[in-house]
């Protein structure tokens, strides 16, 4: 008797053919004694490495900068101000056992006063802050050692869209959920996420209380950091988004040593190559690089010799995508760091040497008024890094941690537009946000 063939049957066939074929990730062949593929033996290893992350943090009903300041309070009596607790829930991954090492979001601990760490066998740690990225929304966490299961870290440079991944978290306050998809797209960046991008897209959900938790490949490899999705209507529509390993362990090099992260500059301005560039420039059709639009005048790149319509194409011999690969790449380097630039000039390449500078600027360097400040670049604006205290910048009312947004009430570019400003415009008033307010400070 022939036997018959449903459409639907024929695909379920193909399925298991197709999953068949996967030796090269590991798949399982078996379950039992059942010859079906499955996660479950991967995911029992990688699991135990993915925490809950809850954060809380009190705050007054009615903050104020005055009434949070000690040397006000010490000359005026305030009315006690009623507290309440504020608390944040996510996720995170062990990627270090032996020291505690514990990744999450900023976004999720931010403001924190109180961090705890909830393993998978509901252990509950508590976590000490070593130092966050908002510019990467990144956040390193240490917790006691012992009995601590780590993941294996991977390598995102070498991912390709299509490949398998499974991201684990925390949504909804569920408890640990496991969620699987493909790599949709790499290098995602200019989505206003966060300062620096450089995102994996993937279709494997994540939800909210999934921030923080692992990507992982069919090896159990941590190949990202989820972070993000896109929601137009208020819901996952399959298009999230995780911050590649290879920035996250960069990141975590600055924290360790630092408890932040020191970015460099080069001291140029960049764009993509457009069609209409790469013609004009007679390149090959697929080129990918950073085109030099500008080179700052006494800046690293001015003495290493990069010139205005050089094409960067690679960075200590990794490859330059676009302009925002160049950024992420810089950002990430240590300061003092010497880096080889490979370019091309006029239709040849070339190698070029240079070492990397510091992006914060002695505000002495910008005007008078800032005298007494350090200033530093982000993407959210001029962050006031220091201030000596009895400075001009002091006197004038700037602290430590407000961000410069803008001057005689006008939006700031960067630093170099500050300076342009001083320089060419009556001074009257500086705009600066302080926490989640807006203050502006009146110059005389």
């Amino acid at each position: 008797m022939q036997k018959r063939f449903s459409f639907g049957g024929i695909l379920l066939l193909l399925f298991f053919w197709q999953f068949s074929q996967f030796s090269y990730a590991d798949l399982p062949r078996s379950v039992g004694s059942q010859a079906l593929p499955s996660l479950a033996p991967m995911l029992t290893k990688v699991m135990p490495a993915v925490v809950n992350i809850s954060a809380s943090a009190r705050s007054s009903l009615a903050d104020s900068p005055l009434l949070n300041d000690p040397f006000f309070r010490r000359f005026f009596k305030f009315p006690e101000q009623k507290r309440q607790k504020k608390q944040s829930r996510g996720s995170g991954v062990i990627i270090d056992a032996r020291k505690g090492y514990v990744i999450t979001n900023n976004h999720v601990i931010e403001k924190a006063d109180k961090i705890s760490v909830t393993l998978l066998n509901g252990r509950e740690l508590k976590a000490r802050l070593i130092g966050v990225d908002p510019e990467t929304d990144i956040a390193l966490l240490k917790v006691p050692t012992g009995n601590l299961q780590a993941l294996r870290l991977g390598d995102s440079d070498r991912l390709r869209v299509g490949d398998f991944v499974v991201a684990i978290g925390n949504p909804f306050g569920l408890g640990q959920t496991v969620t699987s998809g493909i790599v949709s797209a790499l290098g995602r960046s200019g989505l206003g996420i966060e300062g620096y991008e450089d995102f994996i897209q993937t279709d494997a959900s994540i939800n909210p209380g999934n921030s923080g938790g692992a990507l992982v490949d069919l090896n159990g490899k941590l190949i990202g950091i989820n972070t993000a999705i896109l929601a137009p209507g208020g819901g996952n529509v399959g298009i999230g988004f995780a911050i590649p390993i290879n920035m996250v362990k960069k990141v975590v090099e600055h924290l360790v040593k630092y408890g932040e992260v020191r970015r460099g500059v080069l001291g140029v301005q960049i764009q993509d190559l457009t069609y209409d560039l790469i013609k004009a420039f007679g390149l090959k059709p697929n080129q990918k690089g950073a085109l030099v639009v500008k080179v700052e005048p006494g800046s690293a790149a001015e003495r290493a010799g990069l010139r205005r319509s050089d094409i960067i194409i690679a960075v200590n011999g990794k490859s330059i995508e676009s302009s925002s690969d160049l950024r992420n790449h810089i950002g990430l380097s240590y300061i003092g760091e010497r880096v080889r630039i490979t370019l091309i000039r006029n239709g040849r390449i070339r190698n070029l040497y240079a070492v990397v500078a510091d992006n914060r600027v002695q505000g002495s360097k910008i005007s008078r008024y800032l005298n007494g400040a350090t200033l530093k670049e982000t993407s959210k604006g001029i962050k006031v890094y220091k201030v000596i205290r009895g400075s001009n910048a002091w006197n004038l009312g700037l602290r430590k941690g407000d961000i410069i947004v803008g001057f005689n009430r006008r939006e700031l570019n960067d630093l170099n537009d500050l300076a342009n400003r001083f320089k060419h415009q009556r001074a009257r008033s500086i705009q600066l946000k302080r926490g989640d307010e807006l203050v502006s400070i009146w110059l005389q």
